[in-house]
């Protein structure tokens, strides 16, 4: 491995990892030599997920809205390892409704967990680095902060704004030595995609718009996130790095 992707040694936190791109993300990170705290609100499905692998350095289940709750993980990370090298925070949710049909709940609701619990993390995290002057925080972002589709309007905002929160960030804390990128990938069959990837015409529709001809796959955004986590990467931050087949390229 070129030493520049080489995490040894790394603590690294990525929220929403017992399952979908969180986990391959999980598991690139440890690949590449990281001690990795799987994140999600399930404990027994972390446990399971956490079972047998030797990169995982625990695991920590708690909900990202709940502002007391990542207060107490944070807390437990550096009482528990005195540091905290990586954040990718991928937790979110999605709702599908028209605008017309979506309550003022259901917004807040995805505004919350896409965007307000990311810049939560963020900051908890940039407490832990800033004192040893280095850190990587990388966030999940989509296509949809880029692009927009019918029926997911708060999703769509909520993206776009992590695009504004990722340079916000990027901007502040580059002084302490941390530097904050997003990823934003194309369409990936995961469970938030599911009935779109059932969909055989939304399915060809797709990957006839993709120039690499299909979807994506989870792990497929392993590298890109070992890329921003490691030393390779030492002069990015504020980007934001699109993983979509091309397909935001095309028209």
């Amino acid at each position: 491995m070129n030493p520049g992707f080489d995490l040894s040694g790394k603590i690294a936190l990525v929220t929403g990892s017992s399952r979908g791109l969180g986990a391959a993300i999980a598991e690139g990170l440890m690949a590449a030599g990281a001690r990795v705290l799987l994140h999600g609100r399930d404990a027994a499905a972390l446990a399971k997920a956490a079972e047998g692998r030797a990169g995982v350095a625990g695991t920590l289940a708690f909900d990202v809205t709940d502002a007391a709750a990542v207060r107490a993980a944070f807390g437990f990370i550096e009482a528990e390892h005195g540091r905290l090298d990586i954040l990718v925070s991928n937790a979110g949710i999605i709702a599908r409704k028209p605008v017309l049909e979506t309550s003022d709940e259901s917004w807040q609701s995805v505004i919350d967990t896409n965007l307000t619990a990311c810049f939560r993390l963020s900051r908890e995290a940039a407490r832990l680095m800033a004192p040893l002057g280095r850190g990587r925080i990388v966030v999940i972002s989509s296509i949809m902060g880029i692009l927009a589709r019918p029926t997911v309007p708060s999703y769509v905002t909520a993206k776009a704004g992590l695009h504004g929160l990722v340079r916000a960030l990027a901007v502040e804390l580059g002084a302490h030595g941390i530097t904050v990128n997003a990823i934003a990938p194309g369409f990936v069959p995961t469970d938030f995609t599911a009935g779109l990837h059932g969909d055989a015409a939304f399915n060809a529709m797709i990957a006839a718009r993709t120039p690499l001809g299909r979807w994506g796959r989870a792990e497929e955004l392993a590298g890109p996130a070992v890329f921003l986590a490691s030393e390779a990467a030492s002069y990015v931050t504020g980007h934001i790095l699109t993983v979509d087949g091309g397909l935001t390229a095309a028209l």
